[in-house]
């Protein structure tokens, strides 16, 4: 394993391509994937799993769906929830399984499943076929910069930023670096499209680099980046430890984006079809336990523990209560940017959002264009296992979506993602770094 990169030793952006145009076609729904299995009664197969998680908080709902019984209340009495060390650990825990030591589920960035599945991003691009059964959250990361730059206040207007990053780079020689968590990842996705949407190449401007989550601070606080993009609580941590400021929230660059999601092995959820819906219905209640603001304080404090995020109270409870103090003298109460765990559909996973990420993914390069993207959003996304699950749990019939879409979705630069339509939004971003298989 590359530590630097969370890949493989041997995964080249060339290797991405390669596995992923191998499966572009309809191998992708052909045999990879065990015919859904449809349970016969109500018993459940196996009451054991194995979920993995990064230190963040959004990963709560598995926290308090552990803290607060909600696994056992499903009859799951033997879930075991591990902590990660990176996204690269998760991926590869995944495609070795519980069985071989590895982990059945996890706390993961939406993308990653579908590149998992397709093996883009895999040792010797061999798949491990990834189902998502629900979103975990909307919203709430956020980009930082370091107090380098302290006086321009960088904003959703990086113009400025960029101009200094140029001259730094000048005077040093040396390259300028923003920090995400895992190639092809939400916050890889998140900071490309800030970046790119002032002008900034992602692939040529500035230096891409990949950190995991809980090493973020004090990365930046020995210069290794300018700049990056996670979950709390490193970005609050970092204004608390004078390190720098929080440039935006990532809901303000696309209002209520999709963030992490819960998956699972195909094959876990195939053979233990029943298992999978419990452990899907505890996570479940424990988002709308989750999104209850009188529950959000112990929300911080469940987080805060040792076994789960390990930081002080102070670094999260902010922020997972909505409230918002930038470091610039930005001050936001009760912010409408605030993350969602159940509120506004958090929970649902719509196929929409998934050929969003797909989208990004190839329009940095890391899929390829002739990707059957419809074919393999059906296969990994289980919306149809969330909507039973949902209707199990007595969840009124309003909050349940009928359609995959949540339909034309709209981003602060002005540009339109129209779910019909994909090539339409790729061909109106300018920069771009597109790959042919």
């Amino acid at each position: 394993m590359d530590s630097k990169s969370n890949k493989p030793a041997n995964l080249s952006r060339r290797s991405v391509i390669k596995g992923a145009a191998a499966l572009a076609g309809a191998s992708i729904t052909g045999s990879l994937w065990p015919a859904i299995a449809s349970a016969q009664n109500t018993a459940l197969e196996t009451k054991a799993a194995k979920l993995g998680f990064i230190a963040l908080t959004d990963a709560a709902p598995l926290f308090v769906a552990d803290e607060k019984g909600f696994f056992k209340k499903h009859g799951m009495t033997e879930v075991e929830v591990v902590k990660q060390s990176s996204w690269g650990t998760t991926r590869d825990n995944l495609v070795l399984g519980s069985k071989s030591n590895g982990i059945d589920g996890a706390h993961i960035l939406t993308p990653m499943p579908y590149l998992i599945s397709t093996g883009a991003v895999t040792a010797n691009n061999v798949p491990t076929p990834m189902y998502i059964l629900a979103r975990l959250n909307l919203g709430g990361q956020c980009i930082s910069v370091a107090n380098e730059y302290k006086d321009l206040k960088v904003g959703l207007d990086n113009k400025e930023f960029k101009k200094a990053l140029l001259a730094k780079r000048l005077k040093t020689g040396k390259p300028v670096n923003a920090a995400m968590t895992f190639p092809g990842g939400t916050h890889d996705m998140w900071i490309r499209y800030w970046m790119a949407a002032g002008g900034v190449d992602p692939t040529r401007d500035i230096s891409t680099i990949v950190v995991p989550p809980a090493q973020m601070v004090a990365n930046m606080k020995v210069g290794s980046m300018d700049t990056f993009c996670v979950c709390e609580p490193w970005n609050r941590q970092l204004i608390n430890q004078k390190i720098g400021y929080t440039a935006l929230t990532t809901s303000e660059l696309w209002m209520n984006h999709p963030e992490k999601s819960f998956a699972m092995r195909a094959d876990y959820v195939d053979a233990n079809p029943n298992s999978a819906k419990a452990l899907l219905k505890a996570i479940m209640e424990a988002q709308m336990w989750c999104e209850d603001p009188k529950n959000r304080a112990e929300v911080a404090e469940i987080c805060s523990r040792r076994r789960w995020i390990n930081a002080p109270v102070a670094d999260i409870i902010d922020r997972v209560k909505g409230d918002f103090d930038y470091g610039t003298g930005r001050v936001e109460a009760n912010s409408k940017f605030q993350m969602r765990f159940w509120k506004d559909n958090a929970s649902y996973p719509f196929q929409s959002h998934d050929l969003w990420f797909l989208t990004e993914n190839q329009r940095w390069g890391y899929l390829p264009m002739n990707l059957d993207t419809k074919n393999l959003i059906a296969k990994v996304n289980r919306e149809d296992m969330w909507k039973t699950a949902a209707k199990e749990l007595g969840v009124s019939a309003k909050d349940i979506p009928t359609s995959t879409s949540r339909g034309v979705e709209k981003f602060f630069d002005g540009k339109v993602f129209d779910p019909a339509k994909p090539k339409a939004y790729l061909d109106s971003l300018a920069i771009k770094y597109l790959k042919s298989a």
